[in-house]
């Protein structure tokens, strides 16, 4: 039986599900009182993985254009929780490095992540979001290949 009703475009899925959760996320960042967006618990994740990578090397990593990091580093630097200094190597280059107060941003930042994250995949088994996972993963990288080949003349 045909109800008339046609299928989502999975192009859409994938756009609205990941606006809701970004959106999910952000309220979960401001209801725990940390006073940082989403975007700036991201970044303070990755410098807590990455430590010590330039400015650059950090944006490319975390696929945002080098302005938006810039910009989201000068508020955590505001907010003492970053610090940039030049590279040794490379003076106009900028290392970026967690500073000690950082640390219980990471803990909070890691649990209130995880409670966005458990309530978005409520009732998906481990088997369910491991398949998810590699998914997203395979695409992301058919994506980023695609961007990085040379186009056809």
């Amino acid at each position: 039986m045909n109800s008339g009703m046609t299928e989502t475009p999975l192009g859409f899925l994938l756009f609205e599900t990941a606006r809701l959760y970004r959106a999910r996320t952000e309220r979960a960042f401001e209801q725990a009182g940390l006073g940082i967006t989403s975007g700036e618990a991201r970044t303070l994740v990755y410098v807590h993985q990455h430590p010590g990578l330039r400015q650059a090397a950090l944006a490319e990593k975390m696929n945002v254009e080098p302005m938006t990091l810039v910009a989201s580093l000068d508020r955590l630097e505001a907010q003492q929780l970053v610090r940039r200094e030049p590279d040794p190597s490379d003076r106009r280059a900028k290392l970026v490095n967690l500073t000690p107060a950082a640390e219980p941003f990471i803990e909070r930042i890691t649990a209130v992540a995880a409670a966005a994250r458990a309530q978005t995949l409520e009732g998906l088994s481990d088997a369910q979001v491991a398949a998810f996972r590699a998914t997203l993963e395979h695409m992301r990288a058919n994506i980023v290949r695609s961007a990085r080949a040379p186009e056809d003349a």
